[in-house]
């Protein structure tokens, strides 16, 4: 099984570049399946979110989009379908800080400890101060 970096993953979700995107979608669809790891995941939504503004409703479709292919083999699936749920309820949290503290539940390492205010909030984290 091949694996994809971040930039083939965000030009075949864009479709913003005439020769990039197809090559990208064709080596997703010709190679299948293909891995992805959690990195790549949170560096394609920072990247759609400050590169090409998504906002959240946009990042959690592209998100829902990468689950749900079929071409995709994903680095643990649970813990990326957790964070998403996550990341879908909590307003003021980032997709990363979701994958970072659902890794963290999966690895049976919490509370995690945490500055951030608003991650300190959810169950599982600790607002360190």
């Amino acid at each position: 099984m091949q694996a994809v970096d971040t930039k083939v993953l965000v030009r075949a979700l864009t479709r913003d570049d005439p020769q990039q995107s197809p090559a990208a979608e064709a080596f997703l669809r010709g190679q299948a399946p293909i891995w992805v790891s959690h990195h790549v995941l949170v560096e394609t939504i920072r990247v759609l979110e400050s590169v090409y503004g998504c906002r959240k409703p946009q990042l959690i479709e592209a998100m829902t989009r990468i689950i749900d292919n079929k071409d995709l083999f994903l680095e643990e699936p649970s813990i990326v379908r957790a964070a998403l749920a996550l990341y879908q309820t909590e307003r003021r949290v980032h997709f990363e800080d979701c994958m970072i503290l659902e890794s963290a539940r999966k690895a049976g390492h919490l509370p995690l400890a945490t500055f951030d205010k608003a991650l300190g909030k959810l169950e599982g984290a600790h607002l360190v101060s």
